[in-house]
């Protein structure tokens, strides 16, 4: 998540939230290891995420849409 998020940064994530925007940050579990990624798009429970750093992030453009359940929580801090 370079440049918004530093490898080794210290974040704060909460799974309490109502709804999602698109350009927030969460935090997914995926292929049994979380991973940070940005909201792009949102359509009927699934999302499609990207990281920021286009030319080394694994994300939406590799493994697809992702159902909600998928999140782990969303990034309050710091806040990017």
């Amino acid at each position: 998540m370079v440049p918004a998020l530093r490898p080794g940064q210290l974040i704060i994530a909460s799974n309490l939230f109502t709804k999602l925007s698109v350009g927030q940050i969460v935090v997914i579990k995926h292929e049994r290891l979380d991973k940070i990624k940005r909201v792009k798009d949102i359509r009927k429970g699934q999302l499609y995420l990207l990281g920021d750093n286009a030319r080394r992030s694994i994300d939406s453009r590799s493994f697809g849409w992702l159902p909600l359940e998928y999140i782990v929580g969303r990034i309050i801090w710091p806040r990017v």
